[in-house]
This record gives structure tokens, C-alpha cells and sequence, in this order.
């Protein structure tokens, strides 16, 4: 196990390439950690989408959350936007989940299926 200087020391900035990341220790220019994040993600999804209805921590309001969507982060905002449209609603997508306002269960359950994607209700 490395000691704690080696765990807390490093490279942060250096005067011929600037900023570097504090993972892999490349520049920020050349970094591509958040890259191989999005696609462990990615791989780590079983390839169904669930549709979960929450209302705990939202007063009682409650949303409909979209999660497991094989796509990139970038890709869901297109999506979530067409599914807003087609529901009539608001939402948003947070760290890759899809939240559309209500409940939208069955709505959402017909225009993913039409879309491809294998589908399961979760929760209540």
C-alpha cells in the first residue's frame, strides 16, 4: 500500500503543459478519464431500461425516473427532451438518469419500446 505522501503528492501544475489530472496524471488538454468513465457505465448496464416512479425527498411530487438507457450522457439530453415533448411535461437528466415530471409510466413504457429498447417497470 503506497504511503500517504505518495497518495497525496503529484504533479498538479507544471509550467510546460499547465493544468494536469489528478488520475492519470496527463494534462487536462490530453486527459481522457471522463471518456472511460462514461464507457465502464455503459458496459456495466444490462440493456433494460426501468421505469421507476419516486416521490421520496420531492414533497410528496412525484417523478418518473429513467434509468440503465445504454447511451452516453451527451445522448440523453435529446432523448429526455423528445420523452418531455411526448409526455407533455418537464424534467431533467441527472447523473444519467432521466427524471420527467408525474407519472409517466405507461407513456414512457409505449415510446421506448417503439424505440427499441427493453423495458421494465420497477417500484411503485
Amino acid at each position: 500500500m503506497p504511503s500517504m505522501r505518495d497518495q497525496l503528492g503529484g504533479l498538479v501544475y507544471s509550467t510546460d503543459q499547465g493544468d494536469t489530472c489528478p488520475t492519470c496524471r496527463e494534462p487536462l488538454a490530453e486527459c481522457h478519464c471522463e471518456a472511460l468513465a462514461e464507457q465502464e457505465r455503459i458496459a456495466a448496464l444490462d440493456g433494460i431500461v426501468r421505469i421507476r416512479r419516486e416521490t421520496s425527498g420531492r414533497k410528496g411530487k412525484g417523478v418518473t425516473t429513467l434509468t440503465g438507457i445504454p447511451l452516453p450522457e451527451n445522448e440523453l439530453t435529446p432523448l429526455a427532451k423528445r420523452l418531455k415533448k411526448r409526455c407533455g411535461t418537464g424534467g431533467s437528466v441527472k447523473n444519467g438518469v432521466i427524471e420527467i415530471q408525474g407519472d409517466q409510466r405507461e407513456t414512457l413504457k409505449q415510446a421506448l419500446t417503439e424505440l427499441g429498447y427493453t423495458v421494465k417497470l420497477a417500484g411503485g
